[in-house]
């Protein structure tokens, strides 16, 4: 911008100072040519005046050479019948018609301009004064005035350049702020304000982003009471809900019911200690093991995949596999993708889940997918559940900057994988210390 407004200046000052300094300088040269002209007008208006006293030969010849001009061979007498007095620069013809005129005017010679003068002596013969000029006295001072008037613009032109500069300094470094300023807030940094600085337009601007962010403050600031108060009303079905798990008998359902209930007390307990102290941003300052986080939940969904017969294996799984994400978050991943296959196929269905470096895939043998693109679109579900899984596993994909796939699985239904990378390799079929398979 900055950049843009020095052209704009440079542009308009420039068209300025040329619609001046054109016409001065075509000015200048005219002052030139009059001055010139009205010099020679005064040296033939005193040889008349001689003329007017005596015209007499010897004594016009005297006159003549006495002159500044007569002794540089630029003036000249014309008397009828008679060779001109002094040098002359024009051929007989003109002096003839200036005769016949008898007025002053100026007559093209070689080298220059020259001016005649007719006068009427009192023995009624008409006398021509010539005076010549030179082309170079026509132009005097024009070259040093032109200099002066450029470097008058050169100045100009310069100055207010560089006055556009400072004001669109001032101006830039406001909109960078503002600019800034959006930025910031854009990543999470809500108490981001701003100084208004600038234009009034800018000025305003700035007041508009820090009402807007005293807004955004708000809105999140109620989001998260809101977040914790609803965690907080949760825990007492919770607490029921435990009391007649531990009135169960002992056996695998009891100790898969006793897990969730754990796992949903933790994520409770998370989610309100993050409302309250207004933690929205956690990702990127932990990491966990994938790997072993799907080891620990393959336990848990192991038991239910012996109730419904499923058959199912793991693949990879052999080395740590790093994800710049808090446990919980990848808990809630692989619970989205193991879940899918639960809610959406029938008892019996094999599934295989693979682990690499790239990612997580979960393969199953089900109907697969009829419309995967509404499938990815947040509480939208063609099967009767919240939409909201396959959502959760795409938003945790553009956290670490991969990806969520969808495809066609190897076992004939559907693929569903959560990609930290590119497309991953295929994994070599090993099963990691501690999973489950039947």
């Amino acid at each position: 911008m900055r950049w843009a407004l020095n052209r704009l200046a440079l542009a308009i000052t420039s068209m300025v100072a040329l619609a001046f300094l054109v016409p001065l300088a075509v000015a200048v040269r005219q002052i030139a040519y009059d001055q010139a002209i009205s010099e020679a007008r005064q040296q033939a208006t005193a040889m008349v005046t001689v003329l007017g006293v005596d015209n007499d030969l010897v004594a016009l010849t005297n006159a003549v050479a006495s002159t500044a001009a007569g002794s540089a061979g630029q003036l000249a007498i014309h008397l009828p019948g008679l060779e001109p007095i002094g040098t002359s620069h024009l051929t007989d013809a003109t002096v003839r018609r200036a005769v016949q005129e008898r007025r002053s005017a100026t007559a093209e010679a070689t080298g220059g301009i020259a001016y005649l003068q007719p006068t009427v002596l009192t023995d009624g013969r008409t006398v021509v004064v010539e005076v010549f000029v030179p082309a170079e006295e026509t132009r005097r001072g024009v070259w040093s005035a032109w200099l002066a008037l450029g470097g008058l613009a050169i100045v100009l032109v310069g100055g207010s350049v560089l006055l556009a500069d400072r004001l669109g300094g001032q101006l830039v470094k406001s909109t960078r702020q503002l600019a800034a300023a959006t930025r910031r807030l854009g990543g999470g940094e809500l108490n981001e304000r701003i100084t208004p600085t600038g234009p009034r337009e800018l000025r305003d601007a700035a007041r508009d982003f820090n009402t807007m962010a005293d807004d955004l403050r708000r809105l999140l600031d109620r989001e998260r009471e809101l977040a914790a108060d609803l965690s907080h009303r949760l825990r007492t079905p919770l607490t029921g809900l435990r009391l007649d798990v531990e009135a169960m008998p002992p056996g695998p359902i009891a100790e898969r019911m006793r897990q969730a209930c754990d796992l949903l007390d933790e994520e409770l307990e998370a989610i309100i200690t993050g409302a309250r102290l207004g933690s929205i941003e956690t990702r990127g300052t932990e990491e966990c093991d994938l790997v072993e986080v799907l080891a620990d939940r393959l336990a848990f969904w192991s038991v239910l995949a012996e109730d419904q017969e499923r058959p199912w294996e793991v693949v990879g799984g052999n080395e740590p596999v790093m994800v710049p994400m808090p446990p919980s978050e990848v808990i809630l991943v692989v619970d989205a993708l193991l879940g899918n296959v639960f809610s959406h196929t029938p008892d019996g269905t094999a599934f295989r889940v693979s682990v690499s470096a790239s990612g997580l895939l979960v393969d199953d043998a089900g109907p697969g997918i009829p419309d995967p693109e509404n499938a990815v679109k947040r509480g939208f579900s063609g099967a009767g559940s919240t939409g909201l899984g396959l959502d959760i596993v795409r938003r945790a994909a553009e956290t670490v900057r991969g990806q969520m796939v969808m495809d066609r699985s190897p076992l004939g239904g559907a693929r569903i994988g959560f990609l930290l990378h590119a497309a991953p390799a295929e994994p070599v079929a090993r099963f990691h210390k501690g999973f489950r398979s039947p």
